[in-house]
């Protein structure tokens, strides 16, 4: 008989757990948002009297961090932080990520900046050729919505505000969150630098300054680890 295959939770639970590998005894982890990451949390509440805390990138993991009884300390406290581990919504074949699929791109790059190792953990379905499939999440200062999605509509990309409850999503800094469709993003580096120079631009979602250096991918066979 053959093994029947694992669910994409089942994935994100093998790579959250893959990732307490990375994590340094004695250390502050840097930790990110999101559902594979949710896993990540839940692992390490298992290693807590380990480490001396965390940095999160996001209220919502804060939340999760603290009711698993590990510290959460902030960005300003911690000069340099030994790893960060999150997740993507894509990542490409050099380690250059899609994130902000849960509206915490800003904290998420201030963290990984931080960071001397980014250790991304996803399942599969996020590994592709090239960046642009998954809509891109660009955080924008309210006033500039409109004249950014007018630019985004000039490099052939089709853009809209993200929306929460019938009204535009706010983010944990106070801003919106412009997510752009018809993209393919063959240079992240280049494309980071120009769109992050537009006024009104507080963080767009490619990751290629703060790339991945390592990639644990949840696969039908198992956790595959990618260097980059």
């Amino acid at each position: 008989m053959s093994t029947p295959a694992l669910s994409q939770d089942e994935l994100k639970t093998l790579v959250g757990q893959a990732a307490l590998q990375y994590v340094v005894p004695g250390e502050v982890v840097g930790v990110g948002t999101g559902s594979t990451v949710n896993k990540f949390i839940d692992a390490l509440a298992s290693m807590k009297d380990q480490i001396k805390g965390a940095v999160s990138s996001s209220e919502a993991s804060t939340q999760r961090l603290k009711a698993l009884g590990i510290a959460v300390l902030q960005a300003d406290e911690v000069p340099e932080l030994s790893v960060y581990i999150d997740g993507a919504d894509e990542i490409d074949h050099h380690g250059h990520m899609v994130k902000g699929g849960g509206a915490a791109l800003t904290r998420e790059k201030i963290v990984a900046a931080q960071s001397k190792r980014f250790v991304c953990i996803a399942d599969e379905s996020k590994w592709v050729e090239h960046l642009g499939a998954f809509p891109l999440p660009v955080e924008v200062i309210p006033m500039a919505t409109a004249r950014v999605i007018r630019q985004f509509a000039a490099m052939g990309g089709s853009a809209k505000v993200r929306q929460k409850d019938g009204q535009p999503l706010v983010t944990d800094n106070g801003q919106h969150i412009v997510d752009v469709i018809g993209l393919n993003i063959t240079d992240p580096l280049a494309f980071e630098n120009q769109v992050s120079q537009w006024p009104g631009v507080v963080t767009v979602g490619v990751f290629a300054h703060q790339k991945a250096q390592v990639c644990l991918l949840g696969t039908p066979t198992g956790v595959k680890t990618l260097v980059f």
